[in-house]
């Protein structure tokens, strides 16, 4: 694409000329309402984007014009070191690199707000302690202090020394008791936070479009059910499955569309799901799935059930009655104790699916241990 084509593209998808525009994908047209007119420094900014597009033969889309800006903003050194460094190894950067190295930072920043989260736990743990520790102490000399302070109030030949100590004691017993009255107050909102960490913690772990555990939450499970199921010596297999001709369904149907899709496979997998079978939403159109005390052929006869179900309605666009067609969805299955870990075991699953689509789609492929590449 000449270096004109791609400026005037860029520079009206970005709103720059305020013309009717064409979107990404040439399926339909938005009129954009033209922004303030830009600085010299943004135009420039532009110029540059459309240059390292050009330079590297990337198509124009939202991830790579974020990346490019992060790029050559600076906004992001660490992606900047990783685009230098390729750059000294004379690789291009294609949409493919853009996009593993995007997931790559989103899983280290998942782990990093993991590692916060955790130290925030237990920061909080040992406050709540603290208090309790301190409240205790507070409430036990509280009472030695009121013993004292009736002993001396029940002294008649006291005299004003005996009296003024009395005076004094009694301030004190107060001072104590507010100082109780604020950790007890301390205590509960710590417990509050306590739960909002934990409400946060939950609401971290769900996919919000299904209502499925995501790719985090289910990892989490399957470390659980490994160690589990390797102690008491029971099945263990995961799946990978993925709907099949998803972005011609997003392409014809739309957006909104294709959410309600995603809507109906999950709640149709989630049907399968139990306290030792677990679905959840690992990203884009793919889900993932961990069976307790199920082989893999046993494993991939569940799913291939479901697989049936779902390829067999009528589905139909309610907002354009237009049919949908077959939905379907392929999948790869894998027994996690004939690999070396679970990591191994979901890479192979995912190489089964990549067969499965290979093969056709709305199919099970079962892997094979040292057939992966």
């Amino acid at each position: 694409m000449a270096d004109a084509n791609i400026l005037t593209r860029m520079r009206g998808w970005l709103g720059y000329d305020g013309q009717t525009e064409t979107g990404l994908d040439g399926d339909y047209t938005e009129a954009l309402t033209a922004p303030a007119p830009p600085s010299l420094a943004n135009v420039g900014l532009i110029d540059e984007i459309t240059e390292f597009h050009h330079a590297h033969g990337l198509a124009v889309s939202s991830d790579s014009l974020a990346f490019a800006y992060d790029f050559i903003t600076g906004s992001d050194p660490r992606l900047a070191g990783l685009v230098n460094r390729r750059l000294r190894e004379q690789f291009l950067i294609d949409a493919a690199w853009i996009e593993q190295t995007r997931k790559t930072a989103r899983d280290d920043d998942s782990r990093s707000i993991a590692t916060l989260r955790e130290r925030l736990e237990k920061s909080i743990h040992e406050f709540s302690k603290t208090t309790r520790d301190a409240r205790s102490a507070t409430s036990d000399y509280q009472s030695v202090l009121q013993v004292h302070v009736d002993e001396l109030s029940a002294v008649n030949k006291a005299g004003e020394v005996i009296t003024e100590l009395a005076n004094v004691a009694k301030a004190m017993l107060d001072r104590t008791r507010d100082i109780e009255d604020r950790m007890a107050r301390s205590e509960r909102e710590t417990r509050q936070l306590q739960r909002r960490l934990e409400e946060a913690k939950r609401s971290a772990e769900v996919d919000h479009l299904t209502g499925l555990p995501n790719r985090r939450a289910f990892e989490g499970v399957l470390e659980k059910e490994y160690a589990e199921a390797k102690r008491s010596r029971d099945a263990l297999s995961v799946a990978f499955c993925d709907i099949d001709k998803f972005k011609l369904i997003n392409d014809v149907h739309g957006h909104d569309a294709g959410d309600r899709v995603l809507k109906l496979v999950a709640r149709i997998l989630s049907e399968i799901s139990d306290d030792r079978c677990h679905v959840a939403r690992h990203g884009g159109e793919e889900f993932v799935v961990a069976f307790r005390g199920k082989t893999a052929r046993e494993a991939m006869q569940t799913l291939d059930e479901t697989r049936e179900s779902l390829c067999s309605r009528k589905l139909v666009n309610r907002a354009t009655d237009t049919p949908f067609g077959t939905v379907s969805f392929s999948a790869g299955v894998a027994d996690v104790f004939a690999y070396p870990d679970t990591r191994a075991a979901l890479k192979a699953a995912d190489e089964a699916l990549y067969q499965a689509k290979e093969h056709g789609r709305n199919r099970i492929e079962l892997a094979v241990p040292g057939m992966s590449g």
